[in-house]
C-alpha cells in the first residue's frame, strides 16, 4: 500500500535521519535536540501553522538510531501520529508548572547515556523554541549529560536538497510566476500601493500556495529605498519603480524572489540598473559551480555589476532557501560556505541608482554539477511597463 503519510514518503526521512545520524557520530552526540518549527518538519513532516501561537513549546529527539522521538504537546498527537517518527509522548500543555520539561528530561535521560552529548543547533540561523528557564533546568536536570553545538550536524544535512524537495520548491516558484504575470491587472484595479499587496498576495493564494508567508517591496520615483517596508497607503505615479517579493509556501518549502516593473516609461538610470542586474545573473547563471564558495558567488555579482558601471549595495547579494524563508549561507565577502551540488540557492543582486534609491533582482536556482537550473521563471530582460 502508498504511504499516505504528509511529506515526501518514509523513504525520505529515513534519509534525513541516516544523514543527520551520521554527521552526529562523527561530531560524538549521542542525540539530537530539535525545537524549530523548520526541524521538527524536515525530521517529521509535521507541518502546521499552529507554531503561530507561542503557549507550547515542541520537541522532536534523534537518537543515534532508528525514528524520532516526539515529545509534544497533547493537541498534536493525531498529526503528529500522521507524520513521520517513531514514539510520541505527550502533556496536557500548557503547564505553567512542568510544561514538557519533567517529560522532557526522562526521555533523553532514556535515550542518552549519563556520560553523553546532546546536539543542538545554536549558531547563526538557529533559535531555541523553549523558555530560556527550562532550558537551563533541562542541563541541571540532566548533567552530567552535556549539551553541546549541532549547528553543523543540521546546516549541512539541510542545505542539500533531495529531488523531491527541488521539485517541491520548483512547484512553489511556478505559482509564484503566476502570480506576478497578474500584477499589471493588479495595478490597474488599484493604483494604491498597499491595495497591490494585498491583491498580489490574493493571487498567489489563488495560484495554489498554501500560504503567504512573506510579502514586501517598494516603490518610488526611479527607485526605491528599501526591500522589507510593509506598504504604504500611497498611490502609484508614473515614472515610479515599483518591487513585489515574496516568500509564499507551498507543502513546507518557499520561493524567494521579487519582480521589478515601471509605472509608465522608466528613468533612464532604472533602464541602466535593470541591465546590469540582469547581466550579473546571468553571469552567476554561466560561472557559478559546486566547489566555489558563497564569497566567490558574491564576487561575481559585485564584479559584473562594476562592469556595467553600477554601484553594488553592501550586504549579501544571495543566500539558501528551503524550508526556511532564507537558509545559509550568504553570498558576502566574509561567508567562506562551500557550495555544493543541489544547494538551492537564490541571486540576489542589488544596485544603489542615487542616494535612498535602489534596485534589487532576484531569482532561484537548484546548483547542479555543470552549474545552476533556475527555478523560478526567468525575469523579461527588459523592465515591464505598466501603463496607468
Amino acid at each position: 500500500m502508498a504511504d499516505a503519510r504528509p511529506g515526501f514518503g518514509a523513504g525520505e526521512y529515513a534519509r534525513r535521519w541516516e544523514a543527520l545520524q551520521a554527521r552526529m557520530a562523527n561530531a560524538g552526540q549521542d542525540a539530537l535536540l530539535l525545537t524549530s518549527s523548520a526541524d521538527v518538519f524536515y525530521t517529521t513532516g509535521f507541518l502546521t501553522r499552529f507554531w503561530e501561537s507561542p503557549a507550547r513549546p515542541w520537541f522532536v529527539i534523534l537518537p543515534q538510531t532508528g525514528a524520532p522521538v516526539a515529545v509534544i504537546p497533547e493537541i498534536g498527537a493525531h498529526l503528529m501520529a500522521a507524520c513521520h517518527t517513531g514514539e510520541i509522548r505527550t502533556w496536557p500543555a500548557p503547564d505553567p508548572q512542568d510544561d514538557g520539561v519533567g517529560l522532557l528530561t526522562d526521555t533523553l535521560a532514556e535515550l542518552v547515556p549519563e556520560q553523553g552529548r546532546i546536539g543542538m543547533p545554536m549558531g547563526l540561523e538557529t533559535s531555541l523554541r523553549m523558555p530560556l528557564g527550562d532550558y537551563l533546568h533541562l542541563a541541571t536536570a540532566l548533567a552530567p549529560r552535556a549539551f553541546v553545538d549541532a549547528t553543523d550536524t543540521v546546516q549541512r544535512v539541510r542545505e542539500i536538497k533531495s529531488e523531491q524537495e527541488i521539485a517541491a520548491i520548483r512547484t512553489i516558484c511556478t505559482i509564484a510566476g503566476r502570480a506576478f504575470d497578474a500584477v499589471p491587472t493588479i495595478v490597474a484595479t488599484d493604483r494604491r500601493l498597499d491595495s497591490v499587496f494585498r491583491h498580489f498576495q490574493a493571487a498567489l493564494l489563488e495560484a495554489g500556495a498554501d500560504w503567504v508567508s512573506y510579502t514586501a517591496g517598494g516603490a518610488g520615483p526611479g527607485g526605491y529605498g528599501d526591500v522589507i517596508s510593509p506598504a504604504a497607503s500611497v498611490p502609484l505615479q508614473r515614472g515610479d519603480i515599483l518591487m513585489l517579493d515574496t516568500g509564499a509556501v507551498k507543502a513546507g518549502y518557499f520561493c524567494d524572489f521579487d519582480r521589478n516593473f515601471a509605472i509608465g516609461p522608466p528613468p533612464d538610470a532604472a533602464r541602466r540598473a535593470q541591465d546590469a542586474l540582469y547581466a550579473a545573473t546571468d553571469r552567476a547563471l554561466t560561472d557559478l559551480r559546486p566547489g566555489m564558495t558563497a564569497r566567490d558567488a558574491h564576487q561575481l555579482l559585485t564584479t559584473s555589476l562594476r562592469a556595467q558601471g553600477a554601484t553594488p549595495c553592501s550586504g549579501r547579494l544571495g543566500h539558501g532557501l528551503g524550508v526556511t524563508l532564507t537558509e545559509w549561507p550568504s553570498f558576502t565577502d566574509r561567508d567562506s560556505t562551500e557550495l555544493r551540488e543541489n544547494m538551492v540557492l537564490t541571486l540576489e543582486p542589488a544596485v544603489e541608482i542615487g542616494p535612498g534609491k535602489i534596485m534589487v533582482h532576484e531569482e532561484n536556482i537548484v546548483l547542479r554539477a555543470d552549474g545552476p537550473e533556475l527555478l523560478s521563471p526567468r525575469a523579461p530582460c527588459d523592465l515591464p511597463e505598466i501603463e496607468i
